[in-house]
């Protein structure tokens, strides 16, 4: 079932099919160099089963992120719950496949959740957080108009930077 569309892609359930192609994606030790743990096919599997009770509990969660050209699963991005420094907040994640980096299509994609988040949620705030030293992380929040409102030490000692996008506020100024 597609929940968005966008130009060049489509976002749609995590299913457990998509264990071999989301371990490209999560269990490249690069790609995931920010996380403090590594994935292998079981934390995999079980970041899939996660988000698919979100989807039951929330009716949201990560999504797949397919490319309409062929058809590939590139990553996910969608709405998830996070406790950010003590709160728990509507956050806006994603993860893309490394040899589809530097493409827009994290910036596409989390653009486009953010857009159903507020037009099918209650929210009127999502956030994205991230490791300070994340600057790809940084510049899809900045070019998805989120401003810059928190630095914090996380559990881990790392310094984080916590992103903001207000729908009423931000309408106004862009």
């Amino acid at each position: 079932m597609i929940i968005l569309e966008t130009d060049r892609l489509y976002l749609r359930e995590l299913k457990l099919e998509d264990l071999d192609d989301l371990y490209k994606v999560l269990g490249d030790n690069e790609n995931m160099i920010y996380y403090t743990f590594k994935f292998d096919k079981d934390r995999v599997k079980s970041w899939i089963e996660k988000n698919i009770r979100r989807y039951k509990d929330y009716s949201f969660g990560l999504w797949a992120v397919i490319l309409k050209e062929n058809d590939e699963l590139i990553g996910d991005c969608g709405l998830t719950i996070q406790n950010i420094d003590g709160d728990y907040l509507p956050e806006i994640g994603y993860h893309i496949r490394r040899d589809y980096h530097n493409n827009g299509y994290a910036t596409e994609a989390s653009s486009a959740v953010r857009k159903w988040t507020f037009e099918n949620t209650p929210f009127r705030r999502v956030y994205s957080y991230m490791k300070k030293n994340n600057i790809p992380s940084k510049l899809v929040a900045e070019k998805n108009n989120m401003t810059l409102i928190k630095e914090y030490l996380d559990k881990s000692g790392d310094e984080t930077l916590v992103y903001l996008y207000e729908k009423d506020f931000n309408k106004l100024i862009n």
